[in-house]
């Protein structure tokens, strides 16, 4: 998750892979969706690391399609050995464009957490 690798799709990246995980941090997301691309800039507002958990919570700023805020965990199970991946989102169309296709931008969170959580487990699979 420190390597953003969370958001290594063909259709979204972070265009600051160089940003570290840590409250203050700007983090541009740059999408590819409908032939269109948008850069959305979140700024990381809570890090979670410990024995157990790591992962973060970022808000979006005015440069960003929705407002809201995303949270991204990982947890580790030691009696188990699992580990869990957790997308949280909550956000509202900003933009007017987003506004007024907000049926397909929520198709696309919905998107970006199911193909998030495929590229988490092969890469927690592949260690």
């Amino acid at each position: 998750m420190q390597q953003w690798r969370h958001f290594g799709l063909s259709w979204v990246s972070v265009a600051n892979p160089e940003a570290a995980i840590r409250v203050g941090e700007i983090v541009a997301v740059l999408a590819h969706t409908a032939s269109l691309w948008s850069l959305n800039l979140s700024r990381i507002i809570e890090v979670r690391d410990d024995e157990a958990n790591f992962g973060f919570v970022y808000a979006t700023t005015s440069a960003h399609v929705e407002e809201g805020q995303e949270r991204f965990l990982l947890t580790f199970d030691k009696e188990s050995g699992s580990v869990d991946y957790l997308i949280e989102a909550i956000s509202r169309p900003r933009h007017p464009f987003a506004r007024v296709a907000y049926p397909f931008t929520r198709a696309m969170q919905h998107r970006f957490s199911r193909e998030s959580h495929m590229h988490m487990k092969s890469a927690i699979t592949r260690g």
